[in-house]
């Protein structure tokens, strides 16, 4: 699964979650009980239901699914038919499994016996909707080893969100509307499309049979073997069998879509389907595909086990991607390029959540996480692998420069109290949808960075090779990786001579670590088992180096009494790295207490911990370390490497907002920026400034405002001036030239408004069919244009008759920018009706209008007015409804916001009791309040200082 994007730091900002503690009671006519009192659950009919508890007992095991489905795009429901082929392990009459929002018209079960099968006998049915269960109840008991196939026929109205089997709908270039179903069933949805054992561990292989109309297509997991031509207008299309797979995996589709198609080296067809007049958008991703699935093959070491990968962009879709094996499902802004309107943004994004989705193949789909409180298993390392794959396919999109990124925002994400260990329990649907969250994506991806680069790139990719193999077409949890990673070894190995890593060779491996004793798992367990990140205090006295760890917070002081308590139990084996005024070599450390000691070899002047930021801390420098830096910095920055220099700037502001360090120093440091060659660090710098002036804005705070804003353009004057309106250069470059003029013109900075202005026009007039607007700019261009209520209304009408999701998305950004309350209150409303502006983007478009500073309060108003229709349309725990609560509240800075946030919250509490992001909302608020509080006067200063 890949995570919707407005832009990255937005997307990796709301990506929240929260654990609640749940004890499930075990309750069976089987007899299996927990170890809790015993309690009773009543079916939908007042008899006893046999089973209390959310997971599902392990009595009966799924073997195969013979699937048949017929959805009516007219009357918006589906038939169904399963025949479950399944195995007894305990001896029982009820067989228990999952279903939601269906009707079960009838269901029986016969028993294998040889050759033949005996009668069909049928079976009562009991429903338990509170966990989304039916039980299936035998006038016989179900025996030990022997295997039956349960039969059963439903019927069901087609979702209208965005999970199970769902409606999804688009418009022609001429303003029809046309219908489609799509299936998106993780983590807990394949039940609301077929009665089904729907945990990760219950795997099993599925054939399936889709009936459909002459005009649409279908498509599923697996190639199509035959189609039976049943009456006029009807036909059934035959699945070939799948492999063995968790349920959350099944996948199908029945469409008008087109497609254009590829074969990779080992044989694979590869196709991109998308609506027939956007198929000319899929050609990037195509070529893509096949170069990044090629590339996991090799990678690997493992076959792509299926004859086909389709990729599908779906016009209505909740989250970015999703990894169905064989049938990967995409949102269409994260699958189709289009080159008039993409930017090199936008061209980088498709890139990598394909690399996601693909890796998700391997991570996820082969091998699965045993149960959801593993997920980060999945997607932390479907997110890492996006930047290996892509770095090796694509080397100029520089993906690995964004890798910084990612983990600035986990530890932005992982230094609130809010936070959750990687590894967090998780039950019940709504726990389950909040594990996919920046920790679990971001923090992943990160840890396993600095994993590898602490193992080394050939221990890293052995071990997850052996660990691929070793648990193919199983599950898996995090024990399961430490120990392939500790072992890489096996019989074949030593027989056939290759390489390979066992427990013993430590010193071999990690000779870097040479006086080092570990365990990987003890030291891993340190990242996943407990949450938050460790703050690395460095005291330097010639070549004595002493350090010790803390766990770092934002908004929380060390002179504040909850601080103290905060710290309790908290310790890390950190892998640190450092580089100093001699070193010729990158020194390593395993920090496993408290505090320790480094002796160097001789005298230093200065130190930098975590060389190229490939460890997962943050550092403060005590006594003049960071006035040290900063004079380095301004006398020779090239004395660090880029990535260094961007985890400098990341620190220092990181460290005054825990309190650590004084603004004006992080402002100091920030001073020889004007000089920055690399566009990733000045971005970095650039960007902190940016926060500050909208924060200033926000709070009207004219005179540091208006300073601010004649500091930032006075100061990167030239950098700003240098930048052209074209899409020329390298990605790097144009995503700074994006970034640029987008603040310059933000800034009302004269010459970049007048240029903006005179292409707006351009195009205006032209009546939108001017092509040279060009894409990185376009945005720009179209929020300076939106100024205007000529301009607005004139990019509202473009954006309904608009065929590319890369050019609306920058429309609707551009439209949240202006200042008029009724165009803003027309925005909201009609990515709340959901008919010109797709619900989809509704969570984004609240956010972009609450961080204009003439929207902030009109976003939080309609929010609290349309709660209740939100939660209609999104599930509680999802990501649409996270973002929406914490994008809402995240500009606020005031104790007025901070009490009615509160209030709203108090007032809801029956419904977000469960969530993590009201708590989130309310501490990043008394982040911000103590923020201002400690550094406005500073601020106030340092500007005035430096003008």
């Amino acid at each position: 699964l890949t995570t919707t994007s407005f832009s990255w730091l937005i997307m990796t900002m709301l990506l929240l979650l929260y654990t609640l503690n749940f004890v499930g009671i075990n309750y069976a006519l089987s007899g299996e009980r927990s170890n809790e009192n015993t309690s009773f659950s009543i079916a939908t009919n007042g008899q006893l239901f046999p089973w209390n508890n959310l997971r599902l007992p392990s009595w009966i095991l799924p073997v195969h699914y013979d699937l048949l489905i017929h959805p009516n795009l007219t009357s918006l429901t589906f038939m169904g038919s399963v025949k479950i082929e399944v195995t007894v392990v305990h001896e029982t009459s009820a067989i228990v499994l999952h279903s939601k929002h269906m009707e079960i018209t009838s269901a029986a079960i016969e028993e294998e016996t040889g050759k033949t099968q005996a009668d069909l006998k049928q079976l009562q049915v009991l429903e338990y909707p509170f966990h989304e269960q039916i039980a299936f109840l035998s006038t016989e008991p179900l025996l030990v080893d022997k295997k039956y196939f349960l039969s059963i026929n439903y019927i069901a109205n087609l979702s209208d969100g965005f999970y199970g089997f769902y409606k999804s709908t688009y418009k022609t270039k001429d303003g029809q509307t046309r219908l489609l179903a799509s299936t998106h069933f993780e983590p807990t949805s394949a039940r609301m499309a077929f009665p089904c054992f729907d945990e990760p561990s219950f795997k099993a292989n599925y054939t399936i049979k889709i009936r459909r109309d002459g005009q649409h297509i279908a498509l599923s997991n697996m190639p199509k073997v035959k189609t039976l031509h049943l009456d006029t207008n009807l036909f059934e299309d035959h699945f070939a069998e799948s492999v063995k797979m968790s349920t959350y995996l099944v996948a199908f589709i029945v469409s008008d879509f087109q497609s254009v198609s590829g074969t990779t080296s080992s044989g694979i067809k590869v196709s991109v389907y998308a609506t027939p007049e956007k198929l000319n958008q899929a050609h990037y991703a195509l070529e893509a595909a096949i170069k990044i699935l090629e590339f996991y093959e090799q990678y690997f070491d493992i076959y792509y086990p299926l004859p086909k990968q389709d990729l599908v962009a779906v016009p209505d879709f909740q989250s970015g991607a999703m990894e169905n094996w064989g049938l990967t499902t995409y949102r269409e802004t994260s699958l189709l390029y289009d080159p008039e309107t993409s930017s090199a943004s936008d061209k980088l994004w498709v890139t990598m959540v394909i690399g996601h989705e693909l890796a998700h193949q391997w991570f996820g789909n082969l091998v699965t996480m045993e149960w959801w409180n593993d997920i980060w298993l999945n997607e932390g390392f479907a997110r890492y692998m996006e930047f290996i794959s892509v770095d090796a396919t694509y080397p100029e999109l520089q993906v690995n420069d964004y890798l910084l990124g990612t983990c600035f925002a986990a530890m932005g994400r992982d230094s609130m109290n809010s936070s959750r260990p990687i590894s967090s329990k998780a039950e019940n649907p709504t726990q389950i949808k909040e594990m996919f969250d920046t920790v679990s994506y971001d923090k992943g991806a990160c840890i396993l960075h600095m994993l590898r680069n602490f193992l080394t790139e050939e221990v890293f990719q052995n071990g997850i090779i052996h660990y691929l193999k070793k648990h193919s077409y199983r599950n898996a949890k995090n024990n399961d990786l430490w120990n392939s990673l500790a072992n890489t070894c096996s019989e074949e190995d030593f027989t056939s001579g290759k390489f390979c890593f066992s427990k013993g060779q430590h010193s071999f491996q990690y000779r870097y670590y040479v006086d080092e004793h570990f365990d990987i798992a003890e030291i891993m367990n340190t990242w996943t088992l407990q949450k938050g990140i460790p703050l690395i205090i460095v005291e330097q006295n010639k070549k004595r180096i002493k350090i010790r760890q803390e766990r770092f917070l934002k908004g929380i002081f060390p002179h504040e009494p909850q601080w103290s308590s905060m710290q309790i139990g908290f310790l890390w084996h950190v892998p640190l790295t450092y580089i100093t005024s001699h070193s010729k070599s990158i020194g390593k450390h395993l920090l496993k207490n408290h505090s320790d000691t480094v002796e160097l070899e001789e005298d230093i002047s200065w130190i930098k911990f975590n060389v190229d930021m490939n460890g997962y801390y943050i550092v403060h420098y005590e006594g003049n370390g960071w006035d040290t830096i900063i004079k380095l910095l301004n006398e020779n920055y090239t004395l660090f490497s880029y990535k260094d220099r961007a985890n400098l700037i990341h620190n220092a502001f990181q460290l005054v907002s825990a309190g650590r360090l004084s603004l004006d120093r992080a402002l100091d440091l920030t001073r020889y920026l004007q000089h920055e060659s690399s566009n990733i660090v000045l971005l970095q710098g650039v960007g902190y400034l940016q926060v500050i002036y909208h924060m200033m804005e926000r709070r009207n705070i004219s005179d540091v405002t208006e300073n601010l804003k004649h500091y930032i353009l006075q100061h990167f004057k030239l950098v700003i001036d240098s930048q052209t309106w074209s899409d020329e250069g390298s990605v790097s470059d144009r995503m700074l030239r994006s970034h640029l003029l987008e603040l310059a013109c933000d800034l009302e900075y004269l010459p970049c408004v007048q240029k903006a202005n005179e292409i707006f026009r351009k195009w205006m007039i032209s009546g939108g069919n001017l092509t040279n607007v060009p894409s990185d700019v376009m945005e720009t261009v179209y929020s300076v244009g939106s100024k205007t209520a000529d301009g607005w209304n004139f990019l509202l009408e473009r954006y309904k008759v608009s065929m590319s999701g890369a050019e609306q998305s920058k429309i609707c950004s551009a439209l949240a920018s202006c200042k008029d309350d009724a165009k803003l209150t027309r925005l909201l409303e009609l990515a709340m009706e959901g008919h010109t502006i797709k619900t989809q983007d509704l969570p984004s478009v609240i956010y972009s209008v609450s961080t204009n500073p003439a929207g902030q309060q009109l976003a939080w108003r309609f929010v609290k007015k349309n709660w209740s229709k939100m939660l209609e349309k999104f599930p509680l725990g999802s990501f649409s409804m996270r973002s929406i609560i914490v994008g809402a509240t995240a500009q606020f800075s005031s104790k007025q916001e901070l009490e009615e946030v509160k209030l709203f919250f108090e007032s809801v509490k029956e419904e977000v009791s469960q969530l993590r992001a009201p708590h989130t909302a309310v501490e990043n608020i008394e982040k911000n309040i103590k923020w201002l509080e400690r550094n406005l006067v500073t601020l106030r200063k340092w500007i005035l200082e430096n003008l």
